[in-house]
């Protein structure tokens, strides 16, 4: 054997014998979480969104009006959630069908 050859694991989702690294690709791609605003538009980490109704902030005893402009958002790996930074409120977590992307 050389020592270019490499594992092979079994993928019990399609029967076959896989490549170790070309597996754990088909599993990263899989888990990967689609996050898509109001109106169906994909979210990705750093884009900028605006909030399409009044939201109230649990705990900052403040609400964020409609239109608000909310830069730099983050994907938490849950296709509701997005987090997010705006001045005064720590830990700021959105959900994504009241924001649409700019």
């Amino acid at each position: 054997m050389s020592g270019t050859d490499e594992d092979y694991v079994y993928d019990e989702a399609s029967g076959e014998w896989l490549p170790a690294s070309e597996l754990a690709a088909k599993q990263a791609a899989e888990d990967a979480v689609e996050v898509r605003d109001a109106v169906g538009n994909l979210l990705a980490d750093g884009d900028a969104v605006t909030l399409i109704k009044d939201l109230e902030v649990k705990g900052a005893g403040q609400t964020l009006k409609q239109g608000t402009l909310i830069k730099s958002i983050r994907l938490t790996g849950d296709a509701q959630e997005i987090d997010c930074k705006y001045p005064g409120i720590k830990g700021l977590v959105l959900r994504a069908e009241f924001v649409r992307k700019r």
